[in-house]
């Protein structure tokens, strides 16, 4: 009887022992797996009212539109590389054609269109002389959007559009004056004189361009406006100069081979010479604001 007594025991103890083991089990189950729905609302609360009371962020407060332009690249590396193209270009002329720009200096500042040696050796070169008149066509062009940018003539309108315009109009222009002024000398059988004046027009254009290339650095980037300024106005009183001194030298030269007054003279300057140079100026604006 002690016998069985004590095996009924010890499976009654291991029976007990089991059973521990699944409560133990079954406690650890339960309370790391499924949270306590007691405590879950007030942790969602407390971590509501922090992020309300947030001073630099507003998490719950009411939504917002807010509508953003679209953002516009301001970089200017395109206008270095077009700057750095013309300085090469002219480097290239220079060094190619030295004697031909060294008489072209010397022509034009000791105003010795007398010497017609010096003249006619200029004439008998006409492939430096096309290319610094490409020369004037791109930095003219450059010069004159520049200006309509910086008085904001038109707006909204690319500046590469703006650049191609201004170039293609001034070959326009000085393509029909060519044209008219060759036309007029075989008319009136005075093709010397014309030839003269022309010639005196195309050298003040290479000049410009020559000249105006320290004023399209300071314009294409600077960042100050007192010193656009004092660019733009020194720029523009050279321009006059330049073309005050076209008007006496051509008049000098035409006056040699025509009995020419000085009004006459005034006058075709006016009507063939400033009022191209507007109508052309107006028609670009129209089209400019209309395309913007």
């Amino acid at each position: 009887m002690a016998i069985k007594d004590s095996s009924a025991n010890v499976d009654s103890v291991k029976k007990d022992t089991s059973t521990i083991i699944e409560d133990s089990l079954t406690t650890h189950q339960s309370d790391s797996i499924i949270p306590n729905a007691s405590e879950f609302p007030g942790n969602f609360y407390l971590s509501k009212k922090i992020l309300a009371e947030n001073p630099y962020f507003h998490f719950l407060g009411k939504r917002q539109v807010q509508l953003m332009p679209e953002h516009e690249s301001s970089s200017k590396d395109y206008l270095f590389y077009l700057i750095l193209l013309i300085l090469l270009y002219f480097g290239v002329v220079k060094v190619l054609f030295e004697k031909y720009v060294n008489g072209l200096f010397q022509l034009f500042f000791r105003a010795s269109l007398r010497k017609q040696q010096l003249r006619e050796q200029l004439n008998q070169s006409p492939l430096p002389s096309l290319l610094l008149n490409i020369l004037f066509i791109v930095s003219a062009g450059l010069y004159a959007s520049f200006l309509i940018m910086h008085y904001h003539v038109v707006e909204q309108i690319e500046f590469p559009l703006l650049l191609a315009i201004s170039s293609a109009s001034l070959v326009a222009l000085y393509t029909l004056k060519f044209a008219f002024l060759k036309l007029a000398g075989w008319i009136f059988t005075r093709s010397y004189a014309t030839d003269a004046y022309i010639f005196v027009v195309f050298l003040v254009n290479k000049m410009t361009g020559i000249l105006l290339l320290p004023f399209l650095i300071i314009m294409s980037f600077s960042t100050n406006d007192s010193l656009n300024e004092v660019a733009i106005t020194i720029s523009l009183i050279m321009i006059v100069i330049l073309f005050v001194y076209r008007f006496v030298t051509g008049y000098k030269n035409i006056r040699n081979e025509i009995k020419l007054s000085i009004f006459h003279f005034f006058i075709y300057l006016c009507a063939f010479e400033i009022t191209p140079v507007w109508l052309i100026f107006k028609v670009l604006l129209a089209y400019l604001e209309k395309a913007s």
